[in-house]
């Protein structure tokens, strides 16, 4: 399995990006994903995941109402649609992936630790 992730960039405050992770194997459809994002110095932190089946989701607090995780099992692709961005969200963001049924709503995998996948980071800078 690979994960390919892309469409970072270097964005003003407010403005919009949408990052996409493209998977490579089987068994797609099977994986919960997730977003996780690293600021420097800083351990990975969780930023959006979603279910195998795309019916729960799961946002930090910080990018509620603003964030939108989505995959589309027809392409292998997760997608996260970042709306409004502030400073604060600059980071390399990272996408993942587990073997994993549970529902995001109830039991969000959130430990980076948990995750079987990692496609490598896309840089967003956001200048004010």
């Amino acid at each position: 399995v690979q994960l390919q992730a892309s469409g970072g960039g270097s964005v003003q405050t407010g403005a919009s990006l949408t990052l996409s992770c493209a998977w490579s194997g089987r068994a797609f459809s099977s994986y919960a994903m997730a977003w996780f994002r690293q600021f420097p110095g800083k351990e990975r932190e969780f930023v959006a995941g979603i279910s195998y089946s795309g019916n729960s989701l799961a946002y930090t607090d910080s990018v509620k109402g603003r964030f939108t995780i989505s995959r589309d099992d027809a392409k292998n692709m997760v997608y996260l649609q970042m709306n409004d961005l502030k400073p604060e969200d600059a980071a390399v963001y990272y996408c993942a992936a587990i073997y994993y049924s549970g529902s995001y709503h109830t039991q969000p995998k959130y430990n980076p630790n948990d995750y079987d996948y990692w496609g490598q980071g896309t840089q967003v800078t956001v200048s004010s």
